[in-house]
Formats: C-alpha cells, sequence, structure tokens
C-alpha cells in the first residue's frame, strides 16, 4: 500500500490559501473604496442615526395618534427639530450683527465700548486692579484702546470669525443629519431589524442585547448631557438678553460648549453677574444673580431626572469625546463624539463584564 504523494495535498491547501487571500483583498479593497466615497458624509450619517435613536420613542407615540403614518410623522418631527434650532440662530444672529454695528459705530465716533466701573470696584482685591484698569480704559475710549490692544484683539477677531464660519456650517450640517433622522424614522422597522441581524451576526446570541444597549446609551447621552447642555444654554441666554449683557449671543455660543464638554456656564455666568453688579441698577443685579444661580444649579437636577439611574459613562469619557470630536469634524464633532466615544465606552464594558461572567461559569461536567 503506497503513501499519498506530500506535494500532491500541498498544492489543494496552497490554493485555497490564495485563493482566501485573493477574496479577502477584494473585499478590503472594496471596503476602503467605500470609505473614500461616504467620508464626507459619514458624521452626517452617524449624527442621523443618533437623531433617529434618540426620538424613535417621541416618533413612536406621534405615529400611534397620527395613524401609523410614518411618512407624515417623521417629517412633522423633522420640521419642528429644525424650527427649534433656526429660531434661536436667527435671534443669535441677529443680535451678534446688533453687536458688530454697535462695535463700528462706538470705534468711529470713539464712544464708550462698555459702560464705566462705578464706585463699587474700589472695594475689590488689589489683584483684580489690572482687570480694572482695562475696564477703565475701555470705557473711556475705544480708539485708545483698540490701539493698544490691536494685536490681541485681532487675534480674537479671527478667532471669533473662524469659530462663528464653524459653528454656521455645523448649523447646515445638523440640519441636513435631521433630514437624514427623518429618513430613517420613516424606515425604522424594517432598518431596526436589519441593525438586529448585524448585531447577532457580528457578536453572537447577544446580539440583540447589544441593539438594546445601544439605544439606551444614545438616549441616555443625548438627553442627560446635550438636553441639558442646551436647556441651560437657552436659560442663560434669556438672562444675559433681558439684563443687556453686550453681545449676549457669542457669550451663549461659549455657555453651549462648555456646557457640552462638562465644564458648566460657570465662567461665563460668574463674570458677568460681577459685571452687572458693577454697571447696572441694584434690581437688575439682585434679579440676574438670582435667575443665574438658578441657571449654574439646575442641571444638578435634570441630569439625575434625565439620566435615570445614574449617568451613563464617566464626566471625562463626555469631555474627551467633545473636545476630540470638536478638533476632528468642527462644532457637530461636539456632539458626534460624546455620543461615540460614550457608547464605545460602554459596549466596552459590558463586553468585558460578559466576558468575565463567561470565564467564572463552571463547565458543565463530563458523563
Amino acid at each position: 500500500m503506497s503513501l499519498p504523494d506530500k506535494s500532491s495535498t500541498e498544492k489543494p491547501i496552497l490554493g485555497q490559501a490564495i485563493e482566501i487571500a485573493v477574496r479577502l483583498g477584494l473585499l478590503a479593497a472594496l471596503l476602503y473604496w467605500c470609505l473614500m466615497i461616504l467620508k464626507p458624509f459619514i458624521p452626517l450619517l452617524i449624527w442621523g442615526v443618533i437623531i433617529a435613536v434618540a426620538t424613535y420613542p417621541f416618533f413612536q407615540t406621534l405615529n400611534k395618534k397620527l395613524g401609523n403614518r410614518n411618512g407624515l410623522t417623521a417629517t412633522l418631527i423633522a420640521l419642528l427639530m429644525i424650527a427649534i434650532i433656526i429660531v434661536p440662530c436667527v435671534l443669535l444672529a441677529d443680535s451678534l450683527l446688533e453687536g458688530i454695528h454697535h462695535l463700528r459705530d462706538t470705534y468711529e465716533q470713539n464712544g464708550s465700548l462698555i459702560p464705566p466701573p462705578d464706585d463699587r470696584v474700589k472695594s475689590w482685591p488689589a489683584a483684580a486692579k489690572p482687570v480694572v484698569d482695562l475696564w477703565t480704559m475701555a470705557s473711556k475710549s475705544t480708539q485708545a484702546f483698540v490701539v493698544q490692544y490691536k494685536d490681541q484683539l485681532a487675534d480674537i477677531v479671527k478667532w471669533t470669525v473662524k469659530s462663528l464660519a464653524g459653528i454656521g456650517i455645523g448649523i447646515l450640517e445638523f440640519i441636513v443629519a435631521v433630514i437624514v433622522s427623518a429618513i430613517m424614522l420613516a424606515y425604522s422597522k424594517s432598518g431596526g431589524e436589519a441593525t438586529e441581524r448585524i448585531f447577532i451576526r457580528l457578536i453572537g446570541r447577544r446580539g440583540q442585547e447589544f441593539v438594546q444597549l445601544t439605544e439606551t446609551t444614545i438616549r441616555q447621552v443625548v438627553k442627560g448631557i446635550l438636553g441639558v447642555a442646551f436647556i441651560q444654554t437657552i436659560l442663560a441666554s434669556i438672562g444675559f438678553f433681558v439684563a443687556g449683557v453686550p453681545a449676549a449671543g457669542l457669550w451663549a455660543v461659549i455657555c453651549l460648549v462648555l456646557a457640552i464638554v462638562q465644564i458648566g456656564v460657570g465662567p461665563v455666568v460668574i463674570p458677568l453677574i460681577i459685571y452687572i453688579w458693577s454697571t447696572s441698577s441694584t434690581l437688575t443685579a439682585i434679579l440676574f444673580t438670582v435667575w443665574s444661580i438658578m441657571v449654574l444649579t439646575i442641571d444638578n437636577i435634570l441630569k439625575p431626572w434625565l439620566l435615570g439611574k445614574g449617568a451613563p459613562v464617566p464626566m471625562l469619557v463626555i469631555f474627551l469625546g467633545a473636545i476630540g470630536g470638536f478638533m476632528a469634524v468642527g462644532f457637530v464633532g461636539l456632539f458626534l463624539g460624546a455620543v461615540i466615544l460614550s457608547l464605545t465606552y460602554k459596549l466596552a464594558i459590558e463586553w468585558v463584564a460578559a466576558e468575565e461572567t463567561t470565564k467564572d461559569t463552571p463547565e458543565a461536567p463530563l458523563v
């Protein structure tokens, strides 16, 4: 009895290996080109998915009341969200334009840039003297202030223009993402089933569980982090406009960014409280202070209520996600980064916990 030729058995195995390598190479090339083609749209698609997942419970409730008309319900939700984002933007743009015109007229007439500090600043500590001197100069002669600090002001103007341009692009991207989310909501049933099948294919029997975890995490972050930031910024903006704070729209934008990255609106609100006490009437200062204290503390009430049983992820994860997202894709990245990094963190923690549970489970005895 002759032994099989070793070279004859190696050839089929080598041929199969080459065939698999070629297939994997073609698949990798197709995936690479798909990513390159979709690269400009990936942030919008991801943002659309996040909005669709976050608004799906509201979509279900409204859809039942409208007789299960998916297209109509999704369109109404999209129009509502676009209106919510456009109205504050119009008010912000009007405030910024008014502030720019005021600055230009004040400079041409060499008038007062801001009201002069009153006698109450004399009781401030000595460490605040440079701030008071700067304030006094700006209140006496705008042209002298601009000439002395022209380099610093030029840098501030460039940064402001660049930031406003990025915010404008971000708002347009958000509107497009809302439209994408409306399309996803209209086909949410088939899309949800496809997502579950993909997760099951990738993860296995726990795929459906991870789908539910993904939905819960996205809704928690959007409501508890982004929602609170929007509410806090809107309330702070109302106080700025009513109290007559100069460039109120610009301060509102800064408040939104600080609230999203979990620093809070304190770095803007507290100096403005001091400014109002030094320039406005006592009644205005008291009312603005009371309102500002409410704004500063309201997140302690809203977050537990919106998040439910605790925060979904540590604050550091939200902070890194927001800052990293902003650096990567601009203003929209503030939202995308916070949500995506939070979701990744939550899925990773759940996956590690599942692996440890599997290891700790004793094997069944062999019979």
